[in-house]
């Protein structure tokens, strides 16, 4: 069975990945890490700066915010990723 999970990306990791969005698809259910640790920079980007941009985000999960990189996503899930704002 496979799963699929949107990612949503906000300010510098939009950035850094030039997407709006991506569609995840993986057998089984992932994780926060998992997902994240796929998703490739942008043409001419840094990977460097990306891992440092998604290192630092938080997430939603369907509109619950969580810091944690084991949590599973169930399928259709949407998960902003989001970075520090305002310096934080």
């Amino acid at each position: 069975m496979s799963t699929t999970v949107t990612l949503r990306f906000f300010a510098a990791a939009r950035a850094a990945t030039g997407l709006d969005e991506l569609a995840c698809v993986s057998a089984g259910e992932p994780t926060i890490g998992e997902l994240v640790d796929g998703v490739l920079p942008a043409k001419g980007k840094d990977p460097g700066e990306l891992a440092r941009v998604l290192g630092r985000c938080a997430f939603l999960v369907d509109g619950v915010s969580t810091q944690d990189r084991s949590r599973v996503v169930p399928a259709g899930a949407v998960v902003d990723v989001m970075p520090p704002f305002a310096g934080g």
